[in-house]
């Protein structure tokens, strides 16, 4: 392993696009494990532009992140709702959906669940 290692999101070794051009995932592959950075475009909704790729009802991944711009709202299968902003870090368990809110992208850097995120499964 390299002392520093420096990598670009805009040179991904793997991009996912969402449904209906909502956005995409940019996917890096480092000694740790994957880490993500997704765009979540205006309009988008996992439940629509995800969930159809995934083929599940709600989000199975875990997630640990950092919310770098916009808003989302989450909504876990059980009822419990939150919103996360820019400057937010984020821990959410599987079993959700979220959708974007406002007319800017949501932009969120994932270290835990964007590993297999939007990849048919």
């Amino acid at each position: 392993m390299a002392g520093i290692v420096r990598r670009s999101f805009d040179s991904a070794d793997e991009t996912r696009p969402f449904a209906d051009g909502k956005g995409r995932m940019d996917l890096l592959s480092t000694d740790h494990g994957p880490v993500g950075r997704a765009v979540f475009e205006p309009g988008w909704h996992w439940s629509e532009h995800v969930g159809p790729i995934a083929g599940t009802d709600s989000c199975r991944a875990s997630h640990a992140g950092y919310v770098v711009g916009g808003r989302m709202r989450v909504v876990m299968d059980d009822g419990e709702e939150g919103e996360v902003g820019p400057g937010d870090f984020m821990q959410i368990a599987p079993g959700h959906d979220a959708w974007v809110l406002g007319d800017e992208p949501c932009v969120v850097v994932d270290w835990v669940g964007f590993g297999d995120y939007a990849r048919a499964g």
